[in-house]
């Protein structure tokens, strides 16, 4: 037999190589396309509430993209977060709900910040409010990797993009005060 370790990597005695378990992920598709969904809704309400009219009327920092780019980065980022929380939902044992309770929060915040800087125009409570959700994210990614570390890998790219948000942020608040 071979002994596992408490991050579900198991270890063959003699040659050190090591065998990842099986992930228990369930056969039907149902609770990932739930995930998927619930996710997705909530970057659609959030764009939505934040609209996007305000985007042109702001004078950008350099390195903005196009307004399309957007929703084409997010769905992609919340894409990655359903399958991260579902990971982490089939392979959670009982540190899962703490970990899923953190998403949700985190979900949340995420779609509240687009109002905050595109509706309300509230640049710099939005530059704190994307802080808030970086390191959010953070946190997500360090309870995700002590439950299942492939799910803390897909909020990777959440985070990066939401670095490079908060330098745009901090531009919009900068160049249009």
């Amino acid at each position: 037999p071979v002994p596992a370790h408490k991050n579900g990597i198991k270890h063959r005695k003699g040659g050190g190589l090591l065998s990842l378990p099986k992930p228990h992920l369930s056969d039907s598709p149902s609770d990932l396309i739930q995930y998927l969904l619930i996710t997705l809704l909530c970057g659609a309400v959030g764009g939505l509430i934040g609209g996007s009219s305000g985007f042109s009327l702001l004078t950008a920092p350099p390195l903005t993209p196009p307004g399309w780019v957007f929703p084409i980065v997010w769905t992609l980022l919340y894409i990655l977060m359903a399958v991260a929380a579902w990971m982490i939902r089939k392979n959670g044992g009982e540190n899962q709900r703490p970990a899923l309770r953190l998403y949700w929060v985190q979900l949340l915040v995420n779609a509240l910040w687009p109002l905050l800087l595109f509706r309300l125009s509230l640049h710099f409570l939005a530059l704190l409010w994307i802080l808030l959700l970086i390191g959010l994210i953070v946190l997500l990614f360090r309870r995700f990797y002590a439950v299942h570390p492939p799910a803390a890998f897909l909020l990777i790219p959440s985070l990066a993009w939401c670095l490079f948000a908060s330098y745009l942020n901090l531009g919009f608040y900068l160049l249009n005060r």
